[in-house]
């Protein structure tokens, strides 16, 4: 057991579930700490949009962290968006870059690391060990400026899943979902990622061991990567990362089948995109959608669900 999950007790006293916007039916930290805790009452009320907590809850506590994936589920979110890369002996670890960003890493001896020093630290050519021996939760984020700091280091795809597995869902039955990134551009290989398919393979194999394959849906912001999961995987739900001012239809036409989701930067989307895509049988889930006005107006054009830094804003407004 790696000091990942050794150190969760103490990070969720840490938390002491400060953060707003919980649900008074939401389980009480003792209830969620129980391995065998029985779920929250059902709620009568329908779910609605989907709620997908980024990177856990990247607005609340650091990125792709354990103790960030739990505060999501607690916050309201149906699905836990995370990021995937490899380390150097093959484990799946939960990160956004391929290596250690300056933003939210320091070394094992506390160093900073520069922008210019960051690639140095490449996650495909370290061991699990050695990248659990980096802190990447205590630095500030430039970006979330009451995010809180907890000492973090980045997990394996297996431990997450491993926590978040036994955290009751908010509404009697519910289990969570995945939605699993592959971080994978043909520019990376073979330094800091591997190749298409075997990174396909390895995600996909880890998946099914997990168990989890009827809940997770696979994305990414590659084609190669994205048509390698539905040649491998035909019956996986996969999600179509974009972030191009070109048209729906150009869009789809980069990849070669019909994705299940469709997943637009939030303003480059409109009602009718949003409708002509769920005429053709394609879910639409835009990200990363963080302020309150802006959630309102993007659940008005009717999509089915959004990527959130902060799925707590999401869930009250889903109330409402």
């Amino acid at each position: 057991m790696t000091r990942v999950l050794h150190t969760f007790g103490l990070l969720m006293a840490i938390l002491a579930w400060g953060c707003t916007g919980a649900d008074p039916k939401a389980p009480s930290p003792e209830t969620m700490m129980a391995p065998d805790a029985p779920a929250a009452v059902a709620d009568t009320e329908p779910l609605g949009i989907e709620i997908q907590g980024h990177r856990g809850a990247r607005g609340l506590l650091p990125e792709n962290s354990i103790p960030g994936f739990v505060i999501s589920i607690r916050e309201g979110a149906d699905v836990l968006e995370m990021d995937l890369c490899i380390a150097k002996d093959g484990n799946i670890i939960v990160s956004h870059e391929p290596w250690m960003s300056h933003l939210i890493c320091t070394t094992p001896d506390g160093d900073a690391i520069t922008a210019s020093q960051e690639r140095r630290y490449n996650l495909h050519q370290m061991t699990t060990a050695e990248i659990q021996a980096f802190d990447c939760g205590m630095k500030a984020h430039p970006s979330f400026p009451d995010q809180r700091h907890l000492p973090i280091q980045k997990p394996t795809l297996a431990e997450v899943v491993k926590v978040t597995e036994d955290v009751p869902m908010l509404l009697d039955g519910r289990q969570i979902r995945y939605n699993l990134e592959i971080k994978h551009r043909k520019e990376l290989e073979p330094e800091f990622c591997p190749e298409v398919s075997v990174f396909v393979q390895t995600v996909i194999a880890e998946v099914r061991r997990l168990g989890i394959e009827d809940r997770t849906c696979i994305q990414s912001f590659s084609a190669d990567a994205l048509n390698e999961v539905h040649q491998q995987a035909p019956n996986m739900t996969t999600a179509w990362l974009t972030n191009s001012e070109e048209s729906v239809s150009t869009e789809l036409a980069r990849i070669n089948f019909k994705p299940s989701i469709y997943s637009p930067k939030w303003e480059r989307i409109d009602a009718n995109d949003v409708h002509g895509l769920q005429q053709k049988d394609i879910r639409v889930i835009p990200w990363t959608v963080n302020e309150p006005e802006d959630l309102f107006a993007v659940m008005q054009m009717g999509v089915d669900g959004i990527i959130t830094d902060y799925p707590d804003r999401l869930y009250d407004l889903r109330k409402n």
